[in-house]
Order: structure tokens, then C-alpha cells, then sequence
């Protein structure tokens, strides 16, 4: 159903309707797992064998060889390492949408550019307003963020009547959204930076433009690279994910082969084989698909789309659902709840999530579009971007993320996950409802 109307929608290019198309379905059931993953990691906590959740969490792992070796809990593994993966899928989302996507062109990026800023600044705002003087100032970065797998879940149960440019706007509001939080951890999130590293690790990066220049088309020289440079970027003090984020923008976009100098048989989309018995019978002859295969010939694609379709499965379906198994469990009882209720932090996040992220998303469109900078997607109301501002409420992996650097533990992390999923699932429900009411849902289904 999806598919159906993203085709019939003239606003969309044709260039970005399957991309989009292939982000939506793995996002869609990213956000299944996503959420089933959260689920298990609560009920791991809470049952009677919930001390066993942070017994393996914490269990250290030695990786290297001496003296080059690094030590680290297996929740920092997945935190610090394998979520590079995660940033380093972002950062080629980033740049294909900087080059083929709704980036690309100023006057459609204005909208989407204009509505993330204002969701980040609103809630960053709130929440500094909680909690300015306290313990809690920090974590002012928590709430600025969107989870794109939830939003596009909560999209995905609406079904094929939320217009296809929404879906579009949505997801560039949240390519949008990635940069600002990856710009809020390189610079506010790292500390006790050791610059002959950061030197190391940039002489390192340079290596990725030098290999494209020579025409080196194996993947495996560029990922060699990005391990050497997230040691590097680990070493220096900078948050390791940073790393990640930087090889991807980095990593060539276009093919080192036209697609005119492939073999025409190669280019095929379809090998035809003619029906003999439609020869004999004097008919027409009847060319009959056998083989339709999805991509296009390796010389044709970028290493940039080659990597990008091998690690979106692997980020989707296991990094970030592994990351809130790590991440989301938290021991829920009376006295917890009852300190949330009071707490700054949570508060702050909540408050910071339910009204400032919806409230910047549409007063910052609502300038765009008054100053004539940008217009509203093809076939939008007001009302529909209402709705989906608060679908973009949803902050959970990259908010998770945040509160484990800006807060040690303790206390103050627990207050910030219990604000985050209780805001995540308010915003879920309400956006949800809001995208129903106003784009003529009749249903909740999913997608076909």
C-alpha cells in the first residue's frame, strides 16, 4: 500500500521513490524490533532475575593486543562501538540526501531544515529551563532528539493514506535532526581531548578521498580505514560514534563506472525469454520475465550505496534493537515512579519532548512558510503537519544515547530513561491518533 502511494504521488521524483521506498519498509520493521527489544529489556529487569541484566551488561571485554588494547564493559561495546555502525549509516543517509534527496535543492530543503532546528532548539530550551543551576543542566541534549524507526513505525500502522510527501518531509525533518544531535555530542558530549589523536585520526580520514581518487572500487580498503580511524577517534577523547559519522560522509557517491559503459545485458532489469508455443501458434511473440533482479550491475552503483544497503539491514534489525536491550532496562517500582514524577530530569525531557519538540517543529515551519523561504509538501494541511510533529515527540534511541553520556549512572540516568519512554509512548498515542483524524485514516493497518 505504501509502495502504491508513493508511485501515484507526482511530487515525488522518481530517482528517490524506491530509496525511500526500501528506508520505510527496513525502518518499519526496525521500529517492530526496536520495540520488542525495549519490552524484553524492561521485563528483564523487573522479573525476579532482573540482577542478571546489569551483571551482563557490565561483564568487561579485553579486545586487542598489547599494548594496543582495549578494555570495556560490554554495554560500552555496543555504546561506543558497534552504535559507530549505527552513525556511520547516518552519515551516508546524510550525504545522499545532501546529493540525490530533498537536501539537495535549498528552496525543498528550507521546510524540513527550518522545522528540525526548531525541534531541537524548543526542547533544549524547556529543558534548560527545569533544570538551569541544578545537577540535572547536562542533559539539555536528551530531548532534541527523534527516533526515526518509532516515527516511521507509528506512520507505517496509519497506513497508505498519510500522503507520500509527509512521509518524505518526515524523513528529512530526521536526517536533519541526526546532524544536529551529532553536531550537540562532537562538541558538548566529549571531553579530555588528546590532539595528537584527533591529528592521527584526521591524517587517517584523509586516506578516504585518496583511495577514491585512485579508483580503488573494494569496500573492504574504506572499512579497513574506518576501524583505524574509530581507534584513533576513541584514543583522542572524542566520542568514537563521531567516527563513524565522518567515514560516511566521506565515502565516495557516485560509481566509478557510468551506467551507459556497462554491457547493455548486464543493465537488464529482466531477462526475457520468448513463449516457443506463441511462435508456433503464428502469434506474437510473448517475452515472459524470468529473472528480475533488483540490483543494478556492481560497476553502476557507488561504493557509498553498496555499503549503505549492506549495513542498513545489520544497523536496523540488530545494532539498535542490541542497543536497547543494553540501554532501556530499568527497575520500575513505586519509589522510582514517584521520583520521576518530582524529578527535574524527567520532567524537563517529558515536558521537553510532549510540547517544546511539536511547538518548534511548527512555529519554525510556520516562519519558513511566511517568509516565503519555503512551502508546505504537495497535498499537506497544517493540520497534517500538526500531527506529524508530534509523531517526531518520539525520542528514544539517540535520546537514550545522550543521557548515558551526559549522566554516569545512578539516579539521574534512571530519571532520564523512565522521562524518555514515558514521553515516547504519550507521543506514540497521541501522534498516532492526530495522523488518523486528519489524513481520513478509517483503520490502523500496516502497510502492505
Amino acid at each position: 500500500m505504501a509502495e502504491k502511494a508513493l508511485r501515484a504521488s507526482p511530487a515525488l521524483p522518481r530517482r528517490i521513490v524506491r530509496p525511500l521506498q526500501e528506508f520505510l519498509q527496513r525502518e518499519t520493521a526496525g521500529g517492530i524490533l526496536l520495540l520488542v527489544a525495549t519490552v524484553a529489556a524492561l521485563a528483564w529487569v523487573n522479573a525476579p532475575f532482573g540482577s542478571t541484566y546489569e551483571d551482563l551488561w557490565q561483564t568487561h571485554l579485553t579486545i586487542g593486543v598489547h599494548p594496543l588494547t582495549i578494555d570495556e564493559s560490554l554495554r560500552r561495546w555496543v555504546n561506543d562501538a558497534l552504535m559507530a555502525l549505527f552513525f556511520f549509516v547516518v552519515g551516508l543517509e546524510i550525504k545522499r540526501e545532501l546529493i540525490e534527496g530533498e537536501l539537495s535543492e535549498p528552496r525543498k530543503a528550507m521546510l524540513p531544515v527550518a522545522a528540525a532546528v526548531g525541534g531541537m532548539i524548543a526542547p533544549a530550551v524547556i529543558y534548560a529551563t527545569f533544570n538551569a543551576g541544578h545537577s540535572g543542566a547536562d542533559g539539555w541534549g536528551i530531548p532534541m532528539a527523534t527516533d526515526i524507526a518509532f516515527a516511521v513505525g507509528v506512520v507505517a500502522l496509519v497506513g497508505s493514506s498519510v500522503p507520500g510527501p509527509m512521509k518524505v518531509f518526515l524523513l528529512a525533518l530526521a536526517i536533519v535532526d541526526d546532524i544536529g544531535a551529532i553536531v550537540v555530542i562532537a562538541i558538548f558530549y566529549s571531553d579530555g581531548i588528546q590532539f595528537a589523536w584527533l591529528g592521527a585520526a584526521t591524517g587517517i580520514f584523509v586516506l578516504v578521498p585518496l583511495l577514491e581518487r585512485m579508483s580503488v572500487r573494494s569496500v573492504f580498503p574504506y572499512l579497513l580505514v574506518g576501524v583505524a580511524a574509530w581507534l584513533a577517534v576513541f584514543e583522542s577523547g572524542v566520542h568514537p560514534t563521531i567516527a563513524g559519522v565522518v567515514l560516511g560522509l566521506l565515502m565516495p557517491a557516485h560509481p566509478f563506472a557510468a551506467r551507459d559503459a556497462v554491457p547493455e545485458a548486464a543493465q537488464s532489469p529482466v531477462v526475457q525469454r520468448v513463449a516457443p508455443e506463441a511462435i508456433a501458434d503464428g502469434e506474437q511473440a510473448r517475452a515472459t520475465p524470468l529473472v528480475a533482479p533488483e540490483e543494478p550491475p556492481r560497476e553502476s552503483r557507488s561504493i557509498l550505496d553498496r555499503v549503505e544497503r549492506g549495513l542498513h539491514p545489520w544497523t536496523s534489525y540488530l545494532i539498535v534493537p542490541l542497543f536497547a536491550l543494553a540501554n532501556a532496562g530499568i527497575a520500575i517500582d513505586g519509589v522510582a515512579l514517584s521520583d520521576a514524577v518530582h524529578s527535574r530530569i524527567s520532567i524537563g525531557i517529558a515536558v521537553g519532548l510532549m510540547l517544546g519538540k511539536p511547538a518548534g517543529i511548527l512555529l519554525f515551519a510556520w516562519v519558513a512558510t511566511r517568509l516565503g523561504l519555503a512551502t508546505l509538501p504537495g497535498g499537506t494541511s497544517w493540520r497534517q503537519l500538526a500531527a506529524l510533529a508530534c509523531v517526531a515527540g518520539i525520542g528514544f534511541t539517540v535520546s537514550l544515547f545522550i543521557s548515558a553520556l551526559a549522566f554516569a549512572g545512578g539516579d539521574q540516568l534512571r530519571e532520564a530513561k523512565l522521562g524518555i519512554l514515558g514521553a515516547s509512548l504519550v507521543m506514540g498515542v497521541i501522534g498516532f491518533l492526530a495522523l488518523r483524524l486528519t489524513t481520513g485514516a478509517s483503520t490502523p493497518v500496516l502497510d502492505e
